[in-house]
C-alpha cells in the first residue's frame, strides 16, 4: 500500500504543473467534458440494463409488438418508458466517439506541454550536461522525454477515466443490484442485498490474488523500458559512427555489443512473459467464472418462478457490472504496473533535473562583468572522481590577444575551456567574463546540428541573419566552395563530410559569427599543416579584434599567438610562445 501511495504522490507531482499552467483553462474544460461524457456512458449502461430486462421479458412472453417497439421505436413497460435500441445505440455511438476524440485531444495538449516543460528544464542552465556528468543512473533522457512522457499522459488518462467509470458504475449498479437481489437467510440471519455482498467478496479475493501473483511485473516493466532504451541507443550510436567502426574493422565487436544488449532485453522480456502468464492464468479463469457466476447465484429465484427471465438477465448483468467495477484492479493489473514503472522513470528524471538546477551554483562560476578583460581568479579544476587538475590558478586575457594554451595531454587544458564556458561542475573559483563580448568555443570534434548545411554554418544563430553573398564567401575562403550548391540540402552532415571538412565548416562559422572571444580546442587538428596555417592567417586577418585562445600541439601554431599559458604540475604559467 505504501508503494501505491508513493506512486500516486509522484504521479501528482508530475501532473500538477500542467493543471496549474497557462493551459489549465482549456484543459479543465476538456476534462470536465470528458467527465460528463463518461458519466453519460455509465447512465447509458444503466438504461441498457432496464432495456435488456424488458427485451428478454418480451421474448419470454412472446410479445412481438413489444419486441419490435423495443428495437425500433418506444415501449412503455413495468420500468417506465424506454427508447428503442436504434436510438440508444445511435446516442451511445455518438457519445463514445466524441469521448474518445476529446480524450485524445487532451492527451496531445498535455503531452505537448509536458514535453516543452521537460525540454526547458533539461536545456536550461545546461542541466543536460551536468546530469550526463554527475548522474549516470539517469539513463537515456531522450527516451524519457519521447516515450515516458507519452506513456505517462496516455496511461494516466486511460486508467484515470477507467477508474472514474468503474466507481460511478459501482455506485449506480449497486443500487440496481441491491433492489433486485432481495434478502438471503444465512445461519438464521437475514442478509439484505446479498448479491452485492457476494460480488464484493468475490472481487476482494480476486484483487488480492492478482496482486500476489503479478507484483513482480512492476520492477520488470521498469527494467524493460531501460533495456529497450539501451538497445535503441546502441543502434543509434552505431549509425552515427559508421565510418569509425568501418575503419577499425569493429563490426564483430559492435555486433557482439548489440547482441549482448538485445539478450538483456530478451531475458527481461522472458521474465515478463512468465509473470504475465501466471497472472493471465488467474485473470482469465477469474473472468471466465465471472461470466457465469451471477447466473448461478441468481438462478434459484428464476427456477422457483419468483422472477421472470428479464429480471434474471438484469440481475446477472448488474452483478457483472458491480463485480467488474470491483475487479477493475484485476483486469488492469499489468497496465497499472507499466504505468507505475513509467512514473518511477519520469520521477527519477525530474529529481535529477531538480538536483542539477540546485547544484548549478557549484563548480567554477562564470560571472559576466563590465570589465574588458577575461580573468580567472582562484580557479580549481577537478575530475568527477575527485582528482585535481588545476589548483587555485589565475590568469588574464585582454581583448584581441592571441594566446596559446599548452601542456601535456590530460593536464586539464580542455577542462579549462569548459570552466571558462561556465559548464564544468567540478571545482571552484571564478571566471570573470566581459559582459559585452560574445564567445564562441570550437571543440576538436565539430558539432553539426540536424538540418541543412546553411543551418550548420550559421549555428547557433538564425540563417536569416546572414546574406547569401556572405555565406558563399566564407565557403570559398574555407575551401568548401564545392558545397555551395548543397547549402539548403538536408543531410546527416556529420557523417557525410570528412573530419577535416567538418572542422572547416566550424571555422567558417567563426568567420560568419565574428565573436569577440574565440576558443579553439584542437579545432584544426584534422587539417594538414599548410591548411592549418592558412586558417590561422585568415582568422587573424578577418577577425583582428577577436581574442584568439587556442589549444594546439603542433609547434607551427605557436607563431600565430602573442604569448602562451602553460599547464604544468597543476599550475597555469604565463610565458612566451
Amino acid at each position: 500500500m505504501r508503494r501505491v501511495l508513493v506512486s500516486l504522490r509522484d504521479a501528482w507531482a508530475l501532473a500538477a504543473p500542467f493543471w496549474r499552467s497557462e493551459e489549465r483553462g482549456r484543459a479543465l474544460l476538456m476534462l470536465g467534458g470528458l467527465v460528463g461524457l463518461n458519466l453519460f456512458l455509465v447512465a447509458m449502461n444503466v438504461l441498457n440494463s432496464f432495456w435488456g430486462r424488458e427485451f428478454f421479458n418480451s421474448l419470454q412472453n412472446k410479445d412481438q409488438d413489444a419486441f419490435i417497439n423495443l428495437l425500433l421505436f418506444w415501449h412503455r413497460g413495468e420500468t417506465g418508458l424506454l427508447p428503442g435500441f436504434v436510438w440508444i445505440a445511435a446516442v451511445f455511438i455518438l457519445v463514445a466517439v466524441y469521448q474518445l476524440y476529446l480524450r485524445m485531444a487532451l492527451q496531445i495538449r498535455w503531452r505537448r506541454w509536458l514535453t516543452r516543460h521537460y525540454l526547458d528544464n533539461w536545456m536550461d542552465a545546461r542541466a543536460y550536461y551536468r546530469v550526463a556528468l554527475t548522474d549516470p543512473g539517469t539513463d537515456n533522457p531522450d527516451q524519457r522525454i519521447a516515450e515516458d512522457i507519452r506513456s505517462f499522459v496516455d496511461d494516466t488518462l486511460v486508467l484515470g477515466f477507467g477508474m472514474l467509470r468503474n466507481v460511478v458504475t459501482l455506485v449506480s449498479f449497486v443500487a440496481v443490484l441491491w433492489g433486485l437481489s432481495g434478502a438471503m437467510t444465512l445461519f438464521g440471519i437475514s442478509v439484505p442485498g446479498y448479491l452485492v455482498w457476494v460480488a464484493l467478496v468475490y472481487s476482494i479475493v480476486g484483487t488480492a490474488f492478482a496482486h500476489l501473483i503479478g507484483r513482480r511485473l512492476i520492477p520488470l516493466n521498469f527494467n524493460q523500458q531501460k533495456v529497450e532504451a539501451d538497445f535503441r541507443f546502441a543502434l543509434v550510436r552505431l549509425r552515427e559512427n559508421t565510418e569509425g567502426v568501418a575503419l577499425y574493422g569493429g563490426e564483430a565487436e559492435e555486433k557482439a555489443g548489440l547482441i549482448r544488449r538485445f539478450n538483456a532485453l530478451v531475458a527481461n522480456w522472458w521474465s515478463i512473459m512468465v509473470a504475465t502468464k501466471q497472472l493471465t492464468f488467474f485473470t482469465a479463469g477469474f473472468n471466465q467464472v465471472a461470466n457465469i457466476f451471477p447466473y448461478v447465484v441468481a438462478s434459484p429465484a428464476y427456477f422457483s418462478g419468483a422472477v421472470p427471465l428479464g429480471v434474471l438477465s438484469q440481475t446477472a448483468s448488474s452483478f457483472g457490472e458491480v463485480q467488474g467495477a470491483l475487479s477493475w484492479f484485476v483486469d488492469n493489473y499489468r497496465s497499472v504496473a507499466e504505468w507505475r514503472a513509467t512514473v518511477a522513470r519520469l520521477s527519477g528524471f525530474r529529481t535529477a533535473l531538480a538536483s542539477a538546477h540546485a547544484e548549478r551554483a557549484e563548480g567554477v562560476h562564470a560571472v559576466p562583468e563590465a570589465g574588458a578583460n577575461l580573468r580567472l581568479e582562484g580557479v580549481t579544476l577537478a575530475l568527477p572522481d575527485g582528482r585535481v587538475l588545476l589548483r587555485d590558478v589565475g590568469a588574464e586575457i585582454a581583448p584581441g590577444e592571441k594566446v596559446l594554451v599548452a601542456g601535456p595531454s590530460g593536464s586539464g587544458k580542455s577542462t579549462l575551456f569548459r570552466a571558462i564556458a561556465g559548464i564544468w561542475p567540478f571545482g571552484g573559483g571564478t571566471v570573470h567574463v566581459p559582459a559585452a563580448g560574445q564567445a564562441l568555443f570550437l571543440p576538436q570534434r565539430a558539432y553539426l546540428p540536424l538540418g541543412s548545411l546553411r543551418h550548420a554554418l550559421c549555428y547557433p544563430r538564425g540563417e536569416d541573419q546572414f546574406g547569401e553573398a556572405e555565406i558563399l564567401a566564407v565557403l570559398k575562403d574555407c575551401g568548401l566552395a564545392h558545397l555551395a550548391p548543397r547549402l539548403d540540402e538536408e543531410d546527416a552532415w556529420d557523417r557525410r563530410l570528412s573530419g577535416g571538412e567538418q572542422q572547416r565548416v566550424a571555422l567558417a562559422r567563426a568567420l560568419l559569427l565574428k565573436p569577440d572571444w574565440l576558443f579553439l580546442d584542437e579545432a584544426t587538428a584534422s587539417l594538414d599543416p599548410e591548411a592549418e596555417a592558412r586558417f590561422y592567417e585568415l582568422l587573424r586577418e578577418r577577425l583582428p579584434g577577436t581574442a584568439l585562445v587556442s589549444i594546439a600541439h603542433r609547434p607551427g601554431v605557436a607563431r600565430f599567438h602573442d604569448r602562451a599559458l602553460r599547464v604544468q604540475d597543476g599550475r597555469l604559467v604565463a610565458g612566451a610562445v
